[in-house]
C-alpha cells in the first residue's frame, strides 16, 4: 500500500511540473493554420493512371504524400486548385459556334488562321472575308483571334489537364465534371464534336485553305489532354466506359490522318520545332490508341532524326536561335523533346542518354539554357520578350533525369506565374506564351 502512494505522489508531481512548464494557450496563442487542402485518406483507392507523359506511378505516389501530410506537396494543390477552380464558370468550348465555317463549309471542322495576314478589301456578303489577304509581318490580325477556333482550343487544353490534376488530387467531384463536359463538347458531342483532323488549320483566307504548319496547334499541348483523359479513366466520377471508347476511336481516327495525310508528312519533314513536335503528337496518339511499338518506333528515331541535327554540339539549337523570340523558341522546343523523353521511358527507349555525331544531347540543350535561366548571365540571342521562368520545366526535367548541372540550377529557378506546379505534374509545359 506505501508503494501505491508512493507512485501516486510521484506522478502528480510530475503533471504538475508538466503543468508548470506548458505555455498557457491564453499567453501564447496558437499560430492560425494555413488553408487546409481535403485530405485524400477517405478517398478510395485509384488505379495508376495509364499516362503517356506524365508518370502514373509517381501521380500515385506523390498522391499518397500528399495524404500523408507533405506540407510543401499542400501548397502546390492550393496552386493547383487556384488554377482549377477559375475554370469552373468558363465554357465548354466547341469548334461550331465560330462566325464562319472553315473553308470546307463543314462547322464541325477546326479552323485557324496565319497571324500576319489581313483582308485586302472590305468585307462584303459577296466577299465575306474581304480577299484578297496581304501580309503585313508583325501585325496580329484580331480576326485570328475572334473569328477562328485557336484561342478556345487552347482553353480546351488548360483546362482540361487542369481541372482533370485538380481532381486527382483531391477528389472534388466538380473538377472531374466539369473537366468530362469539356471533353464531351470539343470532342465527343455529335452536334458540337470536332472532325479528327487540321486541314484547315493556319490557313489565309483565299490563299490556303490549310496548312501543315498548322499541326502545331495541337502538337504543342495535346499530350495534355492525353494525359487528362487517362486520369479521368483512372476512376472520374461522371466519365464513363462509354466516354473512354468514344476519345479512344476519336483518338485513333486522328492518329490516322496524322500518320497518312500530306500535311502530316509535310510537318514529319520539318527540321525546327514543328518536326520535334510532331513526333511528340505521334508517339502520344500511339500510345494512347494501344500502338506501343509505333510509340517506341517514334521517339528511338527523333534521337538520330532530331537530335543531331537540330542540336549543335555545344547544344544550342541553331534553327531556333534564328528566330527573334530566340529564348521562347528554344525552351519551345525542349518542351517537345523532355515530353517525347517521357513517352520513351514507358515503351523502353532513353532519349535522354543519346549522343549525336558530334556530342550532341538533350542534357547539353538544357545546359545552354542555365546561365540565362539561373540569371548569371543575359541570353547573348535576340529576344523580343524574355522570360525567365520559360525555361524552369527543361531544367526540371534533365534534373529528374540525373543531370548534375541542371540539379545545381532548380533552387535557382524563377517561379512562373501561378508557381510552380513540377511536383504535381512533373512533365515540362510551355511556360511562356506568344502570339502566332
Amino acid at each position: 500500500m506505501g508503494t501505491h502512494l508512493r507512485l501516486a505522489t510521484v506522478l502528480a508531481a510530475v503533471t504538475t511540473l508538466a503543468a508548470l512548464l506548458t505555455p498557457a494557450a491564453t499567453a501564447h496563442p496558437a499560430p492560425e493554420a494555413p488553408p487546409a487542402v481535403p485530405a485524400l485518406a477517405a478517398l478510395p483507392a485509384l488505379p495508376t493512371p495509364r499516362t503517356a507523359v506524365l508518370d502514373g506511378t509517381r501521380l500515385r505516389l506523390t498522391r499518397a504524400r500528399l495524404d500523408r501530410g507533405d506540407h510543401r506537396l499542400r501548397e502546390a494543390v492550393r496552386a493547383l486548385t487556384a488554377r482549377a477552380d477559375d475554370w469552373l464558370d468558363q465554357g465548354p468550348w466547341t469548334v461550331v459556334d465560330k462566325p464562319r465555317p472553315a473553308p470546307s463549309g463543314d462547322v464541325h471542322d477546326y479552323l485557324s488562321q496565319a497571324p500576319y495576314w489581313w483582308p485586302g478589301r472590305p468585307p462584303t456578303a459577296e466577299n465575306p472575308w474581304g480577299c484578297p489577304y496581304v501580309q503585313r509581318d508583325g501585325e496580329r490580325n484580331p480576326e485570328v483571334d475572334t473569328g477562328t477556333d485557336r484561342q478556345d482550343l487552347e482553353k480546351v487544353f488548360d483546362s482540361t489537364y487542369d481541372l482533370a490534376l485538380a481532381w486527382y488530387y483531391t477528389g472534388e467531384r466538380q473538377y472531374a465534371q466539369k473537366a468530362t463536359g469539356i471533353v464531351r463538347t470539343w470532342f465527343l458531342d455529335p452536334a458540337t464534336r470536332m472532325n479528327p483532323h487540321l486541314n484547315h488549320a493556319q490557313f489565309i483566307p483565299c490563299k490556303y485553305d490549310g496548312r501543315a504548319i498548322g499541326i502545331i496547334d495541337f502538337s504543342q499541348s495535346y499530350t495534355a489532354v492525353v494525359d487528362a483523359v487517362a486520369i479521368l479513366d483512372a476512376g472520374a466520377p461522371a466519365w464513363t466506359g462509354t466516354d473512354r471508347a468514344a476519345m479512344r476511336k476519336w483518338n485513333s481516327d486522328f492518329l490516322e490522318w496524322l500518320e497518312h495525310s500530306d500535311f502530316g508528312a509535310q510537318e514529319a519533314a520539318a527540321a525546327n520545332n514543328h518536326g520535334t513536335f510532331y513526333d511528340l503528337l505521334l508517339a502520344g496518339l500511339a500510345y494512347a490508341t494501344g500502338d506501343r511499338e509505333l510509340a517506341r518506333r517514334t521517339v528511338r528515331d527523333a534521337a538520330a532524326r532530331r537530335i543531331g541535327p537540330q542540336i549543335a554540339a555545344d547544344g544550342s539549337q541553331p534553327l531556333e536561335l534564328a528566330r527573334t523570340r530566340s529564348w521562347h523558341y528554344s525552351t519551345f522546343d525542349l518542351v517537345a523533346y523532355t515530353r517525347l523523353a517521357a513517352i520513351g521511358e514507358h515503351v523502353g527507349v532513353n532519349l535522354w542518354a543519346y549522343q549525336g555525331p558530334d556530342g550532341q544531347s538533350l542534357f547539353k540543350a538544357v545546359r545552354y539554357l542555365l546561365p540565362a535561366a539561373t540569371g548569371r548571365t543575359v541570353w547573348p540571342h535576340p529576344e523580343l520578350e524574355f522570360h525567365r521562368f520559360a525555361a524552369s520545366d527543361a531544367v526540371h526535367a534533365a534534373a529528374d533525369a540525373g543531370d548534375k548541372a541542371a540539379k545545381k540550377a532548380v533552387p535557382l529557378l524563377e517561379e512562373p506565374p501561378g508557381g510552380d506546379l513540377w511536383t504535381l505534374r512533373p512533365a515540362a509545359e510551355q511556360l511562356d506564351s506568344i502570339a502566332g
